[in-house]
This record gives C-alpha cells, structure tokens and sequence, in this order.
C-alpha cells in the first residue's frame, strides 16, 4: 500500500470506532436491548480498535520511512557557487533600493523577453525557502498538480475520461475481429502569464541587516504568490457548469458520490471559512459532530473521511449568503504550469517615491493555470446544512 492507502484504511478504520461506540450509546437507551447484544457490540468495538490501531501502526512505519528518504533541502550547505550567488543577490538588492546609479543602469540595459526591466532574479535557495513558506499559508497549490516549465507556452495531450466498452465476445473460432472504441484524448494548451505586486519598503528596514531585509523579502513574495495562485485555481474550478445545491447531510453523500471510486480515496472538501463554521455546527444522528479531527495531523480535520481545505473568505467569499464546497481530487482537475522565473525591481523615484522618501519594490511571478480534468471534482453550495435524523427504536414499555 502506497501512503495516501495506509492513511485512508486508517481513517475509515477510526471512523468505524466512532460509528460503533454511537451505536453503543444509542443501545444504552433502548430497553429492548439484551446483554448478549450488548457483548457482542462490545467485541465488535474491541475489534475495531485493534484494526484502527494495526492501520496507524502500518501508517507510522511508512511515514518514519519515507521521512529517511527525504532530503531536507534546508540542512544542505550551500555550494561555493550558490553561496556566490546569493551574495551577489544581496549586494544587488542593497545597491537597488539605495538607487546605486552605476548598478541601476547596468540593470537598466538588461530587458527581458516580454520587453520589461529584468530586474533581480530570486536565487534557488530563497526560492526554496519561499516555497516553504507557501506551504504554510494554506496553498492550494498543493493540492493541484504542479508541472514546471522553460518556456513561455506549450501543450500537452490529455486522456479524456470516457466509457469503456468490453471486449465483445467472438463465438465462432473464425469469427473476424473488429474495431473497438479508441481513447479520446484532449489537447490542453497553456501560456504563461505574468503576475505582479508592489510593496512600499520603508527607509528603516533598508537600513536593517541582509539576513532580516531577505526574511522579510521571502515572507512577503510567499504571501503574495500564494494568494495569487489560490485565486487562479479557484478561478479554474469555478468554469464547472454544473452546480449541486446541498441542504442536508445526505446531500453532502450525494455529492461524494459523484466522483469516480478509482479517485474518491484521494478526493479532499474544500470550502471558505463561512462554510466551514456552519459545516462544523452540523450533526449526525447520535448527536456527534460531522466534522471529525484527524487524529493523525494537527489541525486538520475531515468530513465523511476526506480532509477538508479551509481557504478565507477575503479570497473566496459567499455568494449571495451561499458558501461554496468543492469536492475531488484536484490534482487531476487542474495542473499549474510554473515558469519559475519570479524576479523584483525596485525604484525610489517611480510613483509617489519620490516625494514620500520611500522605495517600491516588484515582484513579478510567471505561472498559467488550466483545467484537465473537469469530471475529477464537483462544485455545490449550501446556506446551511440540516442536522442527520435518527430514528431510535421504539421502546416496548418494559
């Protein structure tokens, strides 16, 4: 079993546990229950304790595992020429934004291919180190597929998700074989766009060290990039034509149903903050909450097993008063064609700069996101969920 297997037969072996132990609590109500069931529910949770155990153990070892195999790009020393590289980045940036005028036009005869300043490429190591930092702010770049690319645009083919028809079935030992159905294949064609945002730099923190100037230049671009990304990817997702309306908790089954088995165990939710706070509130018939904590992850939580990915509102806002819910697996939905080519430039004269005493920094980002799989996912919206109906028994009066 792969790691996204070892974790899902987990997380249906814990929420079995949970269905079984409210079983149990609905038993203890019920005066028609004898003892000879209530054992044998207790043996049942028993076993399914053991097996949600055995399945964390399994996931345990595999993730210890693969960890051994990971390469902490952050613990690895510089070479002598990357070591060189991030040195001269730093002394160009210190000469950019004080306005040294020989460097300025050194950079200012340098034009790159979309006839604009070049400006200061970031160096891979502060590259890598902004691509920590998306990580951190709920990038939904990871849950898209990610190809990275050299050139401006390209195409790539595309299995389209069609019926397969069986083999038909030849009675006679001469009988002539004919055509079958062949696979439908889609081209996807992207073209790299340039994204871009300025930032007002203050005098005192040009005045600070290089190590603190970089932090703060790599928190920032992260930030940026990521909200960028998000809203190209939501904009992509948001293309589905079909729209499910959910208003109660088997709406919400429906709607996973909807999506092929062969990629439902890889599927995630995701939603808006508004969405996820009303989600949260909602609940199953033995009173539980439907939102459940992964035990396995801090500060992640799932629904019907899948995790689910909270994105703010500021960037996916409701619509109407109707939050929004995607479900699927994403990374087939949708790849993200990545330039790579992030740069900045600065001025101190540009804009109001000049007569506020400041600088502004650019940071360009070049990256062009398309849709490859539109039947991967499924886009719904609700308003609020009703909470799942559960019948007890009813009592005999004893």
């Amino acid at each position: 079993m792969n790691l996204n297997e070892l974790q899902k037969t987990f997380t249906d072996n814990g929420q079995k546990v949970a269905d079984l132990r409210a079983e149990m609590q609905a038993m203890a109500v019920n005066d028609d229950v004898t003892v000879e069931q209530i054992e044998a529910k207790k043996a049942e949770v028993a076993n399914a304790v053991a097996k949600r155990d055995l399945a964390k153990e399994n996931l345990d070892a595999a993730t210890a595992e693969m960890a051994k195999e990971v390469v902490d790009t952050k613990a690895q020393p510089l070479t002598k020429s990357e070591a060189n590289q991030k040195a001269s980045f730093v002394d160009d940036f210190k000469k950019m934004v004080t306005g040294d005028q020989s460097f300025m036009n050194s950079v200012n005869s340098t034009i790159d291919e979309n006839g604009t300043n070049a400006g200061l490429t970031i160096p891979q190591d502060i590259q890598t180190t902004i691509n920590t930092l998306k990580r951190q702010y709920e990038s939904l770049e990871e849950l898209v597929r990610v190809e990275k690319v050299g050139t401006l645009s390209g195409s790539r083919v595309y299995e389209k998700w069609s019926d397969v028809t069986p083999l038909v079935n030849l009675d006679a030992d001469d009988a002539e074989i004919g055509e079958i159905d062949a696979p439908k294949l889609t081209l996807i064609k992207y073209l790299i766009k340039r994204y871009a945002g300025i930032q007002t730099v203050t005098n005192t923190l040009l005045k600070d060290t290089a190590e603190n100037i970089l932090a703060w230049l790599t928190s920032w671009v992260a930030k940026k990039v990521v909200v960028t990304r998000n809203q190209a990817i939501i904009a992509q997702l948001d293309k589905q034509p079909k729209k499910e309306t959910v208003a109660k908790f088997d709406d919400i089954k429906d709607l996973v149903a909807k999506i092929d088995p062969a990629i439902e165990g890889t599927s995630t939710f995701l939603t808006n903050q508004a969405g996820y706070v009303a989600l949260s509130k909602v609940k199953t018939g033995t009173g539980a909450y439907l939102i459940e904590k992964d035990v396995t992850q801090p500060n992640t939580y799932t629904l019907l097993g899948h995790v689910i990915k909270v994105v703010s509102d500021k960037w996916l806002p409701d619509v109407a008063g109707v939050h929004p819910l995607y479900f699927g697996d994403l990374s087939q939905a949708i790849t993200l064609f990545d330039r790579e080519n992030m740069s900045i430039v600065t001025t101190n004269v540009g804009g109001n700069a000049f007569t506020t005493d400041t600088t502004k920094l650019r940071v360009i980002d070049r990256f062009d996101v398309q849709p490859t799989d539109s039947d991967a996912y499924v886009v719904g919206s609700f308003s609020a969920v009703a909470d799942q109906v559960f019948n007890l028994p009813a009592s005999s009066g004893k």
